[in-house]
């Protein structure tokens, strides 16, 4: 969702209301706005405003891994909102849907590295879905809404505003990789409801209860059409303080985050049976000890430590972290931490240019580790040991046109997978490595 949250924040109540044109879309370069008919501006007059986004890119493997090779991948993502205070005389209420159109996605990470972190956070089993598909209510002045249909977590809950330039910033590893189906993040949606409070310009309270398992995208809900409801849910709740982000303060801009989640399904246990044994013995029963439910907290922060003369909160340089911890003996990854920093409109004549430099790393579960121990101990066949992924990313986001942008991409990969067998040569783990890509993305 970066390049569509960067390019084109397509909510139902911060949607670009004039003529209809998105936030930075392409558009406005285009003969009559790209709307020689003046469709886009008749529906935005009576509230319905919409766009497109594409993003493609082409990324090689330079080294490590379990293969070399190159690939190209691509996003069509479109959306639609609507006003329905202005449609249909409805105070407060809104809707907003999105779809995707994922094409030759998943290669590097999956065939490639066999990775547990992003390296692109347009991967994707490629299909044709809707993503989110929901009606939003306002009251109180629009303090308080109520957010109810097909939901993705990850529009709104841990996520970095600075960290939205790097490919690699995505729904976190420690999520992705614990939560059944990786939970309701790009690409699946799922049904929820969400509250929204804001008692004041600065704070920000949210709470969101959701199917706990959107289903697996290869197979079990690849059109994202399912609505699936029997789940055992996932409860997840976020506190924000914002400061100094209006464009005419002149302190740093910054936010502080502090989440958290409760999944109430059974996950399993990383390491014994139902029998107390390990899961690497002869005698072991093959049933992994159960866990009724799992839980994780979270914090982030978004810091600008320079802001130029006249600049706004996403101006001049800024960093950003985010950190987080669940139980190890039923999930496999246990703890989470990215960090980086963002130069933005630096170089002289480029004032939408910016540059990102980040780290992003997956601590895999020490129960997971000792069910290493147990097989090289019980077995008496070497393999690696899991400990932990980490990703390093360099890129440069350079503006063509306002609503089109180019961006070079160099990644290294330290431990793919946490440290895994590779397939090939099961006692050695697959090599860390590097990659270098190029991604455009153009807003419609």
């Amino acid at each position: 969702m970066a390049a569509f949250l960067v390019f084109a924040p397509a909510r139902a109540d911060d949607v670009a209301s004039l003529n209809g044109i998105p936030p930075s879309s392409i558009a406005i370069s285009l003969p009559a706005e790209g709307d020689p008919m003046g469709m886009r501006r008749w529906l935005a007059e009576r509230g319905i405003t919409y766009g497109l986004i594409y993003t493609g890119e082409a990324l090689r493997n330079l080294s490590g891994g379990i293969r070399r090779g190159g690939l190209y991948e691509g996003k069509l993502e479109g959306f639609i909102a609507a006003d329905l205070e202005k449609l249909s005389g409805w105070p407060g209420l809104s809707f907003f849907a999105n779809a995707f159109q994922i094409h030759h996605t998943g290669g590097l990470r999956d065939r490639h590295f066999e990775s547990l972190i992003t390296i692109s956070n347009i991967e994707a089993v490629p299909s044709t879905r809707l993503s989110e598909l929901w009606l939003e209510q306002t009251l109180f002045d629009g303090r308080l809404s109520i957010r109810a249909g097909q939901l993705a977590a990850d529009t709104e809950f841990f996520a970095s505003d600075y960290s939205r330039t790097l490919i690699s910033s995505d729904w976190p590893t420690i999520a992705g990789a614990n939560l059944p189906s990786g939970g309701p993040a790009y690409p699946l949606a799922t049904p929820g409801i969400r509250l929204k409070f804001d008692p004041s310009p600065n704070w920000t309270a949210l709470v969101a209860l959701f199917n706990g398992d959107p289903g697996g995208q290869a197979t079990v809900n690849r059109t994202g059409t399912n609505f699936r409801v029997n789940d055992a849910p996932l409860l997840m709740g976020e506190l924000q303080y914002r400061y100094n982000q209006d464009r005419h303060s002149r302190g740093l801009a910054g936010t502080l985050r502090l989440g958290g989640w409760h999944h109430f399904g059974t996950f399993a246990d990383m390491r014994f049976d139902d029998a107390g044994l390990s899961q690497a013995s002869p005698f072991s029963s093959g049933n992994a000890r159960l866990f009724r439910g799992s839980s994780g907290i979270y914090g982030i922060i978004d810091q600008q430590i320079y802001r130029p003369e006249g600049g706004d909160a996403a101006s001049g340089i800024a960093v950003f972290s985010r950190i987080s911890g669940t139980p190890s003996d039923r999930n496999l990854v246990d703890f989470f931490l990215d960090a980086g920093i963002v130069f933005s409109g630096l170089p002289p004549g480029r004032p939408e240019d910016k540059f990102g430099a980040s780290f992003i790393c997956a601590h895999l579960s020490d129960r997971a580790r000792a069910l290493d121990r147990d097989m090289i101990d019980l077995t008496g066949h070497n393999q690696p040991l899991r400990d932990f992924e980490l990703t390093i990313e360099l890129t440069y986001q350079a503006q063509i046109k306002p609503g089109w942008t180019v961006q070079p991409v160099f990644e290294y990969i330290v431990h793919p997978g946490g440290h895994v067998p590779d397939p090939i040569a099961p006692g050695l783990p697959v090599r860390s490595g590097a990659l270098i890509g190029v991604r455009s993305t153009i807003a419609y």
